[in-house]
């Protein structure tokens, strides 16, 4: 499990980015696979997410996770919704304690965000698409709107694939280029190859909302040393499959 040393500092909350080590699956999904979606066997999957609520709070309610859909969405849980199932979209954000928030990645970047006067959190999913769609801003102005201050909130980018590893195409570019053409220092040729910088882009999204306390976890998913699940990895190994890491944040 890996820490922020940001969000650490705070007492009143719970966090972890985890890699696949500690777990119960086998095979491509060795072994700490928290994705119900993938074809791992569901009965490794519940127990996975066990010890991985266990090691956030043993007396905390079960992981809320999200059936992510590269969106903009986000869902705001109170009282009355937080046992909802199947919610589809790619931000949560709650001021209820002891409930577990789960993201589930494999090179797509985590964001775990606390506002500590408010006492909210919200845990965000953003692979290129909903960072591109403005997954980001739309979470900030919501706390915002429930009476978060920008200059209260930390937010913490987890693993996710690096520049260095994430090639892409000019057509690629070229739709971030329409959007705003200072997306252009997002990309770099490298022999030829065009590559992205997710983190990066991620964190110039959280300066323009104008937050300044940031930590990037600089730690690329892709590279095998780093044993966390890879999409693109699974794709370059010809797997059909793949596990997912699981980050979550937790108000105690």
């Amino acid at each position: 499990m890996i820490i922020s040393k940001k969000l650490f500092k705070f007492k009143k909350i719970k966090h972890g980015f985890f890699n696949r080590s500690g777990g119960r699956s086998k095979g491509i999904y060795k072994s700490l696979n928290c994705g119900p979606g993938s074809r791992d066997k569901k009965i490794n999957v519940i127990e996975n997410l066990n010890i991985v609520k266990k090691k956030i709070d043993k007396n905390s309610k079960n992981i809320f996770l999200l059936h992510q859909i590269h969106s903009n969405k986000l869902i705001f849980l109170n009282k009355y919704n937080q046992n909802s199932k199947k919610v589809k979209a790619d931000a949560v954000i709650t001021n209820i304690a002891k409930l577990p928030i789960g993201i589930l990645t494999a090179d797509c970047a985590p964001i775990l965000l606390y506002d500590y006067k408010k006492n909210m959190i919200a845990a965000i999913h953003a692979g290129w698409k909903g960072a591109f769609k403005g997954i980001v801003p739309n979470v900030l102005n919501f706390m915002i709107k429930k009476g978060c201050k920008k200059n209260h909130i930390t937010a913490a980018i987890g693993p996710c694939i690096s520049q260095q590893s994430y090639n892409v195409k000019e057509n690629f570019k070229k739709k971030f280029l329409k959007k705003n053409k200072k997306n252009a220092i997002f990309f770099k040729k490298k022999k030829d190859k065009l590559y992205f910088d997710l983190p990066n882009y991620i964190k110039f999204q959280l300066k323009l909302m104008k937050i300044s306390k940031i930590d990037m976890i600089n730690i690329d998913t892709f590279n095998k040393k780093n044993n966390f699940f890879s999409a693109r990895q699974s794709l370059n190994s010809y797997n059909d499959d793949y596990g997912r890491n699981i980050s979550l944040i937790m108000l105690n």
